[in-house]
This record gives structure tokens, C-alpha cells and sequence, in this order.
């Protein structure tokens, strides 16, 4: 494993969720093969060709199976590294969202050249020790896979215009969800009164970036963080009632079981 201050090359998708991980982007290319995992209380599955970007949070990934014929190629790369590789593009925000909810593209054939072509480059720049400028080429690398991942996304999902004003809204919209908000506010009005924008307008947006309408997000961010809540048996219903602010047991039965599909006695199981 070759390892400078912000890149690290790997060969397994084993190590994924150690901690010294935390703070890094996962990139991986599967040349043969197959994994499962789950993300999310979703299952997923990677085969030869497909390519895998986990934005942080490698320790969201569960039961991590590799088939004994699996090669793969993984690149961490820290957040700081990425925000500074990352081109001037509106479309990194529509990216992170489509990652959050499926982070395996199955690449054509020919995305799967260009894909190979910019892991090989990246490797052979980490080899490069002695190169006065390692830095700058790795930056530079790291870059042409960034805007080569936008180019795959948006020719396998479509890509409309959005303007700067649209992406620093949506940012801002999943800022809030980020840091928790959700848990105490999960009407789409409180969001636009915080934003300064009308619920119809912050719902377009949202529509317009994600492809998903804002009160999705938002149920998803807190439907997510109660399900994860409710597995840790250290904490009662009372508990997450509490921290979430709902009404009564059976308000809280009711949000479950609409967005979760069961109740909450049942995911504790």
C-alpha cells in the first residue's frame, strides 16, 4: 500500500471503515469479480467495471463481502485533497447527492477505459517520489478522475444547468440536514424561512439539483438517523421520542412505520 498525506492506494475494500479512514473519500474500480455491502439499510452489489465512490463515512458500510476472485483498485483521497482537486462545476453537489443514494456506477465500456486509464495515472504519480512537483501532478491527477466521474454521472443520469445561486441553496438546505436540524424540524417551511426563500422555491430547487423534492430529503436524513438510533439498544423509545420531539409513542409508531415500513418494536429486533 502506497501512502503520501492525502492519498492512500489500496487493493481490498476490507478496510473501508477503520476509523483512520474517517476523513477520506473512497474511490474503487473493479476489474473482476464481485462485493456486496450495505449502506444505508440498502444492499448493494459491485461487479467488474463498476466503479464505487463513498463520500466519507466508510464505517456506514455493513457486511462487506468480497467473492474470492474480487480485484479492485481503491483510492482514498482526504477531504481536504478533494476540495482542492474539485473544478469549478456547479454539478459537484447533484454528484454528492446521487452518491449518497447509490454509490456504484456501472460504467460503459468505454467509461471503464477512461476510468482505468485515471486510476493507472494516479498510481504512477504516487510511485513518482523524487518528482519536484508530485504535489501539483497528484492535484492535477486527482482532478481529470473528478471531472471524468461528473462526465459518467451526467451522461448515465442526465445533467440540466444549474447556477451557482441553485447549488449554494442546495448546499446550504443540506448543511442544515447535516448537522441535525431534522431531528427537531422535519416541515420543508422551517427550512425556507431559514434559507430566506418560499417552500415552492426551495422544493423546485431541490427538484432541480437532486431530481428528489426537499421533504424527501428531509425524511430521509431522519428516517436514516432513527433507524440507526433505534439498533442501539442503549437508548429507549422514550429516548428518540425525545430527541426527535414527537408528540406521543404513538406519533412516533405512525412516522416509523410510514417511512420505515414497520414498527418500532419490530426494527429493534
Amino acid at each position: 500500500m502506497d501512502t503520501i498525506q492525502h492519498i492512500i492506494w489500496d487493493t481490498t475494500l476490507a478496510r473501508i471503515g477503520d476509523s483512520e479512514f474517517a476523513d477520506y473519500l473512497c474511490h474503487a474500480y473493479c476489474y473482476q469479480g464481485h462485493c456486496t455491502f450495505e449502506r444505508h439499510n440498502r444492499q448493494f452489489r459491485m461487479e467488474a467495471g463498476d466503479c464505487l465512490i463513498v463520500p466519507r463515512r466508510g464505517d456506514l458500510v455493513k457486511n462487506l463481502r468480497e467473492s474470492d476472485d474480487f480485484r479492485v483498485d481503491v483510492i482514498y483521497v482526504t477531504q481536504k485533497f478533494i476540495e482542492l482537486s474539485t473544478p469549478q462545476s456547479n454539478y459537484g453537489m447533484r454528484g454528492h447527492l446521487a452518491l449518497f443514494e447509490n454509490p456504484i456506477m456501472r460504467l460503459k465500456p468505454e467509461q471503464q477505459k477512461v476510468c482505468q486509464l485515471n486510476f493507472e495515472t494516479i498510481k504512477r504519480r504516487l510511485s513518482e517520489t523524487t518528482h519536484r512537483f508530485r504535489h501539483d501532478a497528484l492535484r492535477n491527477a486527482v482532478e481529470c478522475m473528478i471531472i471524468d466521474f461528473f462526465d459518467f454521472h451526467a451522461a448515465l443520469y442526465g445533467a440540466d444547468k444549474i447556477s451557482s445561486q441553485q447549488h449554494q441553496l442546495m448546499e446550504q438546505f443540506i448543511e442544515m440536514l447535516e448537522r441535525g436540524d431534522y431531528r427537531r424540524n422535519r416541515d420543508i417551511s422551517y427550512y425556507a424561512d431559514q434559507l430566506c426563500v418560499t417552500t415552492k422555491y426551495l422544493s423546485e430547487v431541490c427538484k432541480k439539483v437532486s431530481g428528489l423534492p426537499a421533504a424527501y430529503w428531509i425524511t430521509r436524513y431522519a428516517s436514516l438517523d432513527i433507524s440507526r438510533l433505534l439498533r442501539d439498544r442503549s437508548l429507549s423509545f422514550t429516548d428518540i421520542i425525545d430527541l426527535f420531539g414527537f408528540s406521543s409513542p404513538a406519533h412516533f409508531s405512525r412516522y416509523v412505520q410510514t417511512n420505515l415500513g414497520a414498527k418500532p418494536s419490530e426494527l429493534r429486533e
